[in-house]
């Protein structure tokens, strides 16, 4: 058999190939270009300079909201992932073919509202005077402090990624084989252990890139962190901003951004490692 490359696979993949050129790796060089610029009277000059990698990265809040951040999107993406399994679980194994339709469908309708018209329909459900605390008042308790805050970021972002996130688990759930689960049941395996030593390891591909994904979308995201969070202390992404608005500071900005996306890289090569390992490698 020839090793000798289809001429025609080469033709067909070469749209992703101008895609990820024109929108990933020129983006890219030249955000690695921009962090070396310098700002002389508000104005950008090429250079080749390295004090703006040594001013963000030699500042103590810049690694304050890097920890920050990362944490945080590790917690929401684990969050939303043990929310979602459940339900997920009921979608591919409880439903029938047109229910499982019917919810899948509700699952793609919060795509169709804007992201942040939903984090502000959130403030009147978290603030001290909104619809949450108005419900504990009545049995006594509250008001208790849901907005501007660590935990108001990231019931937006569990809100962000908790659709996407059922959907992954879902399309990765209904691909297990069920013989297998009739094995484990013919073998009076529980279903909580059929569950954690059968349907778990058989899904682990699409589990794991189901959190990967909201590790990245909360690692990202300004919303839930300024209209949520308070703001303050800043995440990643609001420090960006903050960075550009303070004397046109682009370079400085693009090596935040750098940082973030570096980041993002690594955590995604290693999640993907992780989920094509093989058990006991």
């Amino acid at each position: 058999m020839s090793n000798r490359p289809n001429p025609y696979a080469l033709i067909l993949s070469l749209p992703l190939l101008l895609w990820q050129l024109a929108f990933f790796l020129f983006p890219l060089a030249f955000l690695i270009a921009l962090s070396f610029w310098t700002v002389r009277n508000f104005q950008m000059q090429p250079d080749f300079n390295t004090g703006n990698w040594v001013r963000i990265l030699g500042r103590e809040v810049f690694w304050e909201s890097y920890l920050r951040t990362f944490v945080i999107a590790g917690v929401a993406s684990a969050v939303t992932s043990l929310i979602a399994f459940p339900a997920a679980y009921a979608i591919s194994f409880k439903l029938s073919e047109t229910a499982k339709r019917w919810v899948i469908f509700i699952l793609v309708i919060p795509f169709f509202t804007s992201y942040l018209v939903r984090v502000y329909s959130l403030q009147v459900f978290l603030s001290d005077a909104g619809i949450i605390n108005a419900l504990l008042a009545q049995v006594g308790l509250g008001p208790l402090p849901l907005l501007n805050n660590a935990f108001g970021t990231l019931t937006g972002l569990v809100t962000l990624c908790l659709p996407l996130v059922i959907l992954l688990q879902v399309f990765s759930l209904n691909f297990v084989d069920r013989s297998l689960v009739e094995a484990a049941h013919n073998l009076r395996c529980g279903r909580l252990r059929t569950v954690l030593s059968v349907i778990v390891p058989s899904a682990k591909v699409g589990l794991v890139i189901a959190a990967l994904f909201a590790f990245i979308l909360s690692f990202g995201d300004f919303v839930s962190p300024l209209y949520l969070g308070g703001g303050n202390p800043p995440s990643l992404s609001i420090m960006i901003i903050d960075i550009t608005k303070s004397g046109q500071q682009w370079p400085r900005a693009a090596v935040v951004a750098l940082m973030m996306i570096g980041t993002l890289l690594t955590v995604a090569f290693a999640a993907i490692s992780y989920a094509y390992r093989e058990r006991g490698k």
